[in-house]
């Protein structure tokens, strides 16, 4: 069968016509009905039970179904546990800020990339997630809480650029007027660094936020805990950041979690900043997760203070991010090892 909602509405047009010797206006009614966010063609109720029988047996509608809801007693930060027409998890998370509704989707159901501080990164590596899946939170989320996304972070399961061609294809469909319609400003998208998917991205010109997860300031400390960074090292990666915030004026974020002991000392901070002086960037600050076998632990507020403090001195500026949902365990990877970690026990427990 074949995936609708990762139709534009350009493509949706050509297939009507095409297979199905329907014209344009039909195409356009259906489309409208999925940038709705519906999750059958039984929902389409100015389009005939036939028509929709028909469409019904040609193609399905990707729905996030929710699996599973946590919201966060203090800042009401909700997360999700989705799953897919296959049965296939991932997460998301949906946050509250001043300037509206923020989502952080997944783009991957696992990751490839192993970086040692990650939940999802310990779980191994599944599948892509299709454009429809994408879009799928969104509307999944906007669904169950009665709101309105305004923004979107890909920063949840998986790694964007690893899956460029659907995440690509995603925010051509999540920006359209004629879909979500989310504009690029209010998107962010995270990496962990693959430097030629960078140079890809910047032939697109689009005008979203690019967040670099950078996490150490020299190549021995980050690939010691991002095992893609013996693929790509630090100075190939801040060239391409060079470049990518030349070409499209858009200012480079990079995350960089802070784990004590490990990449949070003063030095550690002056070599993030000559490296990063005179780049059109900004620095987010983490305080790092405590994810279960890693033994890392979060900085001090003290010491995250005085990293700010050494590279606003190189003119470097960097803030701590804020953290949301600390309660609910609210980044990705950690829920879902949690849920399989359940299932699996009371599997063992039915089989004994």
């Amino acid at each position: 069968m074949k995936d609708i909602r990762s139709y534009d509405i350009n493509e949706l047009i050509e297939e009507f016509k095409n297979e199905l010797g329907l014209p344009a206006f039909r195409a356009k009614q259906v489309y409208k009905w999925l940038s709705a966010g519906v999750d059958s063609f039984d929902e389409m109720t100015n389009i005939s039970k036939d028509l929709r029988n028909n469409l019904s047996n040609i193609y399905y509608i990707s729905v996030a179904n929710i699996e599973k809801k946590l919201v966060s007693v203090y800042d009401k930060t909700v997360k999700y546990l989705f799953s897919f027409n296959d049965g296939d998890m991932i997460e998301s998370v949906v946050m509250n800020y001043h300037h509206g509704y923020t989502i952080c989707i997944s783009t991957q159901v696992g990751c490839k990339m192993g970086c040692s501080f990650c939940a999802t990164g310990q779980s191994g590596f599944l599948r892509d997630l299709k454009p429809s899946e994408m879009l799928a939170q969104i509307h999944s989320a906007q669904k169950d809480l009665g709101i309105r996304i305004s923004n979107i972070v890909l920063m949840g399961m998986g790694e964007p650029l690893d899956n460029y061609d659907n995440v690509i294809k995603f925010l051509k469909l999540v920006s359209s007027e004629d879909n979500i319609n989310i504009g690029m400003r209010h998107i962010s998208l995270s990496t962990c660094g693959l430097v030629d998917k960078i140079y890809k991205l910047e032939e697109e010109n689009f005008q979203l936020t690019l967040s670099i997860s950078l996490h150490a300031p020299n190549d021995e400390i980050r690939s010691r805990t991002m095992p893609v960074n013996k693929r790509y090292n630090i100075s190939e990666l801040l060239t391409a950041c060079r470049h990518y915030a030349k070409t499209t004026g858009r200012r480079i974020s990079f995350e960089y979690a802070m784990i004590e002991g490990v990449n949070d000392s003063d030095e550690c901070a002056k070599e993030l900043a000559k490296k990063l002086k005179g780049m059109l960037c900004h620095v987010n600050l983490i305080p790092v997760n405590s994810v279960k076998g890693t033994g890392y632990k979060k900085s001090s507020v003290e010491r995250q203070q005085a990293f700010i403090k050494i590279l606003g001195r190189y003119g470097i500026t960097a803030t701590v991010r804020r953290t949301l949902g600390s309660d609910i365990n609210a980044s990705c990877g950690q829920l879902k090892a949690r849920v399989e970690e359940e299932i699996s026990l009371k599997k063992s427990k039915d089989i004994h």
